[in-house]
Order: structure tokens, then C-alpha cells, then sequence
């Protein structure tokens, strides 16, 4: 029951608006992820100047094997190194793709040109269901959550990245 797993691993790119580029994001994200991208809208009017409904982005939610095995080439490409401060106080922890290309297997695409996308990775532990379910959800003990160090400590191990 103590033993950490990966939940789930969520590709994004922010595309600023529809067009060209928003399409160009979600080729991109189902090529690299081989599943596919639903794009996101902004939930409210911001400072920015953005609509309410407009896209602005694309996600990719990826589980399981298939997550486990796509979070170990964005390490590799990033030379299996990530900061300490990459990682939030529930265990999560995100990283930054600069691009597409330094992804093992992947080549340049002369139609999608040259672009990055983050990688936002959640950790959770066997019983995690107890609060997302719909009928008598409860809360996770403390103990039972997964830290920030005991999130470093996994990636260390099962994953072989050095936490700087």
C-alpha cells in the first residue's frame, strides 16, 4: 500500500489562441505521445485579453505503461537530471521539453517547425481512489501522502535521475 506509482503524466503546450499553431501543437502532442490531444479553453476572461471558451492550448493525458515509458525518454533526454525545486509539496513534479527533437526517436518535422512542451508528472500511492470517488469520498491520512522527499527519493530510484 506504501509503494509509490506514477497516476498520471500530462503533456501541454499553450498555443495562445486557435489557428495554425494551436493545430501544429496537437500534431506534435499525439506524434511524441501516440494518444490523442484534446485542446483546452480558457475558463475565464484574463488580463491578457482572452475570451471566455477561446483555445488556447493542448493536452495529452497519458497512464500506465505507457506513461511510465514516455517519462523515462523525457528524462533521458534531459539528461536524467532534474532540479529540486521542479518538484510541489504533494510529490508532483514538472519539466520543461525544450524541444521536440533532443526526444530519443523523434526527428525534425519540417510542418510542425521547432517547439517545446512541459511534462507535469502525479505520483500516488494504492488507496488514492478514497477521495476521487463519487459515492462516500473521504480524506488520505497524512502519513499516507506522498512528501517532496519521498518523491525525490523515487524518482532517484526507480527512475535513475539525480535530484540537483
Amino acid at each position: 500500500m506504501f509503494q509509490i506509482s506514477i497516476d498520471k503524466l500530462t503533456l501541454n503546450m499553450g498555443a495562445g489562441g486557435p489557428g495554425e499553431k494551436l493545430e501544429k501543437s496537437k500534431k506534435l502532442l499525439e506524434r511524441a505521445s501516440g494518444e490523442k490531444g484534446v485542446i483546452t479553453h480558457a475558463h475565464k476572461r484574463s488580463t491578457f485579453g482572452v475570451a471566455k471558451g477561446r483555445q488556447i492550448g493542448v493536452k495529452v493525458i497519458m497512464r500506465g505503461k505507457k506513461a511510465e515509458e514516455f517519462l523515462k525518454r523525457v528524462l533521458e533526454s534531459l539528461d536524467n537530471k532534474i532540479k529540486a525545486s521542479q518538484f510541489d509539496d504533494h510529490g508532483n513534479f514538472s519539466v520543461g521539453v525544450h524541444e521536440y527533437i533532443d526526444l530519443p526517436g523523434m526527428k525534425y518535422d519540417p510542418s510542425i517547425g521547432i517547439m517545446g512542451f512541459d511534462v507535469a508528472v502525479t505520483l500516488k500511492r494504492a488507496g488514492y481512489r478514497v477521495s476521487k470517488r463519487r459515492i462516500r469520498p473521504a480524506k488520505i491520512g497524512g502519513k499516507h501522502l506522498v512528501t517532496r522527499e519521498q518523491a525525490m527519493e523515487w524518482t532517484k530510484e526507480t527512475m535513475g535521475t539525480e535530484v540537483l
